[in-house]
């Protein structure tokens, strides 16, 4: 026998409404506005032939008939929840593996991860820290994080997030004997560079952001020299020196106060982090779930002081 259901919206607008005994709330947590529940609830109502609401000035009750349609709506709209996520997952479960430039793996990436494995359990994430881009037609890998333009035919490109460049120092170093309080204070510090600055990405050195920031008589090639961005970070937090911080790679580090912002100005790179991934694997379940949580940290970053 056909089963004779009213609209899925409307249950769903009655079953959160009811729980809430707001229409607002209830909209919130539906991603519509009230009009639109209030709207579904009353088709409902029609549909039923009786009232499920009183409407009071100030909020809502259950009417006798509301109370009792409550209790088995919820377990039902529970079941098929839980029967979705089986499905769902079902498509979800396996590998995922990403290749990411080693420090914006190990300075955003991996502290979020955790994030991503509580929500999706059944994947197993695979990170290949690599400067190289990969190669999808010869590799396995699902997903790419890279650093540049965003030019890369054949695949789907997406901006992560831009990045901006300032320099940074420990707290300590910064307060410390020789406080750092302008520009011109960088002459009786040391600075930290980054040893394997190539000619399609200068912007990161100290000389390109002196130059920019208008100091012509501080000594840009002085101070201590890394090939690892994680080594210079590392300097930088235990006081050695002033580092060429990047916004992509140390928001945790600022908010946490174990580096501080010198000063005001930034300086936009021309470069930012892309995700990419064939055109004809973005929508397989594993990806899709990966790139939207990806999208959403990064928004939530954007979102940070």
């Amino acid at each position: 026998m056909a089963r004779q259901l009213p609209p899925l919206n409307s249950l769903r607008a009655f079953e959160a409404a009811a729980r809430h005994m707001s229409f607002t709330k209830a909209a919130e947590e539906l991603h519509v506005t009230p009009a639109a529940v209030s709207h579904q609830v009353k088709a409902l109502e029609d549909q039923l032939g009786t009232v499920l609401f009183r409407r009071l000035t100030r909020g809502l009750a259950l009417t006798h008939e509301g109370r009792a349609y409550l209790p088995g709506l919820t377990d039902g709209l529970d079941r098929l929840s839980k029967a979705t996520d089986r499905v769902r997952w079902r498509g979800l479960a396996g590998t995922l593996k990403v290749s990411v430039i080693p420090s914006f793996g190990l300075r955003w990436l991996v502290p979020r991860l955790g994030d991503f494995r509580r929500r999706y359990p059944e994947i197993d994430v695979v990170v290949f820290a690599q400067m190289e881009s990969v190669d999808f037609a010869r590799s396995d890998v699902d997903v790419g994080i890279r650093y540049g333009r965003g030019r890369y035919p054949g695949l789907r490109t997406e901006l992560l997030m831009a990045e901006e460049l300032f320099p940074v120092c420990s707290p300590v170093l910064a307060n410390g004997p020789c406080p750092i309080r302008e520009m011109a204070h960088l002459r009786h510090h040391t600075l930290l560079h980054d040893a394997d600055v190539h000619d399609d990405g200068p912007w990161v050195g100290w000389p390109a952001w002196l130059k920019w920031a208008g100091l012509d008589d501080i000594d840009p090639a002085r101070g201590l020299f890394f090939s690892d961005t994680a080594q210079i970070l590392a300097a930088a937090l235990d006081g050695l020196g002033v580092a060429i911080g990047r916004s992509a790679l140390l928001g945790d580090d600022l908010r946490a106060g174990r580096l501080v912002q010198l000063f005001e100005a930034r300086r936009p790179a021309p470069f930012s982090y892309y995700v990419v991934t064939p055109e004809a694997m973005a929508e397989r379940p594993r990806i899709a779930a990966f790139l939207a949580w990806l999208r959403e940290m990064a928004d939530a970053e954007s979102r940070q002081p």
